[in-house]
């Protein structure tokens, strides 16, 4: 799915959204508590047991992949929320939770009457494994002994890497190059997920410092630099350029 992270950099791609807000209709609202939930009680996370029958692995991973799994004209004509929604209802449908059929029938249900109401879970067990996942959190560093490759002031060039199912490696910064700034401390893993990119066990994390006159040659100003942190996996050392030879 690179077709979405190669649009850093060009021109001429229309108006730019400067909406601020986090939700804009209230729909979007009940997308994220799914999301949310789903997040909470995925089967990897080491929290207490629940009655709910959720058993299957869900990741920040597993939602963008889905997202991105539309039709590209497609995924630029729906709204945020709604990308989100055609990921979830696919993961359900892929993993056996309903089936298409059922999905298309409870559709129609709301849609001929919206005030039809919504189930209820009421499970205490649940809604107190969500809570602990809001407040504990899932983050993507783990402690582990890792092997850092380059240090401050080195310079990388950034790898064309097969991008599968989700990428987190933006289009323009393939193929070029830049200075690491910092080594973060500890290693990161890819959202929770081992499968995209050809990323597997947690690695090192760099912010790599770009100029932009190397990044859009002779169309950029020049007043500022670009940071993008990235996995170990996405950078290798920049190849040595010989010094030019005096007349």
């Amino acid at each position: 799915m690179k077709l979405q992270h190669y649009l850093g950099g060009l021109e001429g791609l229309g108006p730019v959204s400067t909406e601020t807000r986090v939700f804009v209709e209230p729909w979007e609202t009940r997308i994220f508590g799914i999301h949310t939930a789903m997040m909470a009680l995925s089967t990897q996370l080491a929290l207490p047991a629940t009655p709910s029958t959720f058993a299957t692995i869900w990741t920040w991973a597993d939602l963008r992949k889905g997202a991105e799994a539309l039709n590209p004209f497609d995924y630029f004509k729906y709204r945020y929320y709604e990308k989100w929604l055609g990921g979830i209802s696919g993961y359900f449908i892929a993993n056996g939770y309903v089936t298409d059929e059922e999905l298309d029938a409870l559709t129609e249900v709301y849609y001929q009457n919206p005030d039809t109401a919504l189930p209820v879970a009421g499970a205490e067990e649940i809604d107190a494994r969500i809570v602990r996942y809001l407040v504990e959190g899932d983050s993507p560093k783990r402690d582990v002994d890792v092997t850092y490759s380059f240090a401050e002031g080195d310079r990388v060039t950034v790898k064309d890497v097969p991008s599968v199912e989700h990428t987190r490696l933006p289009g323009f910064l393939r193929h070029k190059s830049g200075v690491v700034e910092t080594v973060y401390d500890g290693a990161f893993t890819y959202l929770c997920d081992t499968n995209a990119d050809g990323i597997g066990a947690a690695m090192p994390v760099y912010c790599v410092r770009f100029e932009p006159s190397e990044l859009w040659p002779g169309n950029t100003e020049t007043n500022f630099t670009i940071y993008a942190d990235l996995y170990a996996h996405y950078v290798e050392a920049a190849e040595a350029v010989a010094p030019a030879k005096a007349a």
